[in-house]
């Protein structure tokens, strides 16, 4: 079945990539939600594609969108959608955002998409299958040493506000190299082993959904910045295994601190 919703998931991102494509470059108007987070006609359409492509195949499987949240359906699967994860980056004309789809199974994440299409770039991961980007196999880096390792980041004025300011400093002092492309982007080059680190706060879970899956078939790890592995709290660090207790000491060596 693993295979049957990975299938599903990859025709449901590459139909939304049809539909948000068109839209890009051109001059939207944007609107913005309650959280002052942006939002265009694209990331609707994009929602609307892709929960109408699943339910051909599972009309039962419940589904929590960002754009249209929560819709019932069976309590022990649901569909968790970001139609373009990179709003800001796809309203300024840059082409790094991406459609992300996951599935969830009793909790735990099953199925990962990550369709970037202004890239033309496809990553796809289930349990037990492995991890794939334009169908080659992904695996992590083989770094163990924290100074020789990349750390990338998302905003850096959210881990102000979120009180990881000093954790972040320690970890800048701490690595080789860091950069701050963002998003699912920069999730991306941790699963391709092109990075060791990548950590955000101030997200949702669709904003990394499939990403745990990916790095994880990857193998790496995938957690919050406590360890936990859930996509629930906030804040999500991936990494290739073996440098991730080393970055959560770092950045949680005192605590959060009042931000």
């Amino acid at each position: 079945m693993s295979q049957q919703h990975l299938d599903s998931a990859i025709a449901a991102a590459k139909a939304a990539g049809e539909v948000i494509l068109p839209y890009f470059r051109t001059a939207l108007q944007i609107e913005t939600k309650a959280d002052q987070s942006p939002v265009t006609a694209a990331d609707r359409a994009g929602e609307q594609v892709i929960v109408e492509t699943l339910r051909q195949h599972f009309p039962d499987y419940g589904v929590l969108g960002e754009e249209f949240g929560a819709q019932p359906g069976r309590e022990d699967a649901r569909w968790i959608i970001d139609p373009i994860d990179g709003t800001q980056n796809f309203i300024r004309g840059i082409p790094f955002f991406g459609t992300l789809i996951a599935l969830e199974q009793a909790g735990e994440i099953t199925v990962g998409v990550v369709h970037a299409p202004a890239q033309g770039d496809l990553l796809y991961a289930a349990k037990g299958l492995g991890a794939f980007a334009n169908g080659e196999r992904l695996t992590v880096s083989t770094i163990t040493d924290l100074a020789q390792a990349t750390l990338l980041h998302g905003s850096l004025d959210l881990m102000m506000r979120d009180g990881y300011w000093e954790g972040m400093t320690r970890l800048v002092q701490a690595t080789r190299r860091q950069r701050g492309f963002g998003d699912y982007f920069a999730y991306t080059f941790v699963c391709r082993g092109q990075a060791e680190v990548m950590l955000e706060t101030g997200i949702k879970p669709w904003d990394v959904a499939p990403l745990k899956i990916l790095v994880e078939e990857a193998g790496g790890r995938f957690s919050d910045f406590i360890g936990t592995p859930t996509i629930y709290s906030g804040n999500a660090m991936i990494s290739n295994g073996r440098v991730h207790d080393a970055v959560l000491a770092l950045l949680g060596a005192a605590g959060p601190t009042p931000g």
